[in-house]
């Protein structure tokens, strides 16, 4: 899965998060997960999920002791993209031989 398109638009530390819950949006993360794949400092970590979460970006809950982080539904999409890849496709699509 990936973050769609319209949540991109954030800072460095928040698409970090965000990208590295859509990896595991199942069964989500804990901080300590998320802090190892987002390769951020834990105090940007803190400001990203704290910004996240008054957004609604991201559910938090309790499991077995453990806080664990998830990704909204509404922020992961689809993992194919349905745009081109390359700039021949992109010619392509908009001028068809």
């Amino acid at each position: 899965m990936q973050v769609k398109p319209e949540y991109r638009d954030r800072d460095e530390a928040e698409m970090a998060v965000l990208d590295a819950l859509a990896e595991r949006a199942e069964e989500g993360m804990t901080v300590f997960e998320i802090r190892s794949r987002a390769d951020i400092d834990i105090d940007r970590l803190e400001t990203a999920l704290a910004d996240l979460k008054a957004e609604d970006l991201i559910e938090v809950t309790e499991r077995e002791e453990r806080t664990i982080i998830r990704p909204d539904e509404t922020v992961i999409g689809p993992e194919t993209d349905d745009s081109p890849d390359s700039l021949v496709e992109q010619m392509r699509e908009r001028f068809p031989f």
